[in-house]
């Protein structure tokens, strides 16, 4: 403690304990407050929104795109990759973490640049304070300047990787249910087309994802692209393995002339089974990964109890036989 003490000191000067400690109480505040402050939306009233939606509130199209010019427009060929295929990945990516819009790529990169930048400059304004406190070495000034600045270069592709995985998530939580829906909906004399549309309403007041990807389903075929197309871009849009093996089917039923029902029936049969192995094996798995936390929390204690007051005699004859 005193040579932490001595170091904040000749680094912050005699205030630096003290602004230590308030740094990192303010850091502590900043880390609770939005879990203090972030309130769950009851379902019901969710619902209820969703069902009475406000009359004066202006309903968006899916994927609305603002009439503001973009102001990234002029640096477009320094931001977007040259190379289509890495263009066309990059899009892909942001699609599956939900980012759709025409300038995402555009934007992600800029992102990318800007973060880098004002972290290059954090990092070169804290090693100018650290040089004229300290003598640090040159690999040292080295670490403090590229290492801030590989964070924020990296931080939007972590960011946009962590989104796309959670995004994931809950479309194959969802498909399950999403495909009896579709299949009841089949069965009440329905067509295909106005299945996914009800679906699409549905199935977005539980798993908002998923109620957009086939609300763009619903659109596209609305449209008049070809449906095997659509199926294929919807299995290829989600990223889900799940939601590809269904586009695989359907696009076969639409080719060989089955009955829709049948192979919604028989697949939405084998996505409930696979819910419910994937609920089983992070059940099996639970037991594994409790017993290093179990270990560490409850061998020690145990081990006081049982050994602390041997320990302490045998310290106490010691000492009285020394004495």
């Amino acid at each position: 403690m005193d040579m932490f003490n001595a170091f904040l000191t000749d680094m912050l000067g005699p205030m630096g304990p003290l602004f230590a400690v308030g740094g990192i109480g303010l850091l502590l505040v900043l880390i609770v407050l939005p879990m203090v402050l972030k309130k769950e939306e009851d379902p019901l009233d969710k619902l209820k929104k969703a069902t009475q939606p406000d009359k004066d509130e202006t309903k968006k199209s899916l994927r609305s795109r603002s009439n503001a010019p973009d102001k990234l427009q002029k640096y477009a060929a320094f931001l977007e990759p040259k190379d289509k295929e890495e263009y066309s990945a990059m899009q892909l990516k942001l699609l599956q973490a939900g980012y759709a819009g025409k300038n995402a790529v555009r934007t992600f990169h800029f992102a990318q640049f800007a973060l880098g930048i004002l972290m290059l400059l954090l990092g070169i304004a804290y090693a100018v304070v650290k040089a004229s406190v300290t003598d640090p070495s040159t690999q040292a000034t080295m670490l403090t300047i590229i290492v801030p600045a590989a964070t924020g270069y990296m931080a939007p592709k972590y960011w946009v990787t962590r989104r796309a995985e959670a995004r994931k998530a809950e479309i194959m939580n969802g498909f399950p249910d999403a495909l009896d829906m579709l299949l009841v909906c089949v069965e009440a004399g329905q067509s295909f087309d106005q299945a996914v549309i009800r679906v699409a309403k549905e199935i977005s007041l539980g798993f908002p994802a998923l109620g957009e990807e086939f609300e763009i389903v619903a659109y596209e075929m609305k449209a008049g692209k070809d449906r095997v197309q659509v199926m294929r871009d919807f299995g290829e849009r989600s990223g889900v393995p799940d939601v590809a093996s269904f586009a695989t089917v359907m696009i076969q039923s639409a080719t060989f002339g089955t009955s829709i029902a049948e192979a919604l029936r028989v697949y939405s049969s084998e996505m409930r089974d696979k819910r419910v192995m994937r609920a089983e094996e992070k059940a099996n798995t639970l037991p594994t990964k409790m017993t290093l936390a179990t270990m560490m929390l409850t061998v020690p204690p145990l081990l006081i109890i049982l050994i602390g007051p041997s320990v302490y005699e045998v310290y106490v004859t010691l000492n009285n036989i020394n004495f």
